[in-house]
């Protein structure tokens, strides 16, 4: 089996998504896929900020006296 993507496959897919959604729609695509990985790249600094407070540690969960189970 060869490499996932090559060069000819790149371009076949070029030309399907150009006969897709057209050449005026392309730009708006692609603006709506930077903006959202911008958003995603933002959220993961501040998750990663967040986790590297000192003092503190992440996602530490303590259950509620009622949450105990009892057999």
């Amino acid at each position: 089996m060869g490499e996932l993507f090559t060069p000819t496959h790149l371009m076949v897919l070029a030309v399907v998504v150009l006969v897709l959604f057209g050449g005026k729609k392309l730009p708006e695509l692609g603006k709506g896929l930077g903006e959202g990985l911008k958003g995603f790249k933002d959220g993961m600094k501040g998750v990663t900020e967040e986790a590297n407070k000192p003092g503190e540690t992440a996602h530490t969960v303590t259950p509620k006296a009622e949450e105990t189970v009892v057999k």
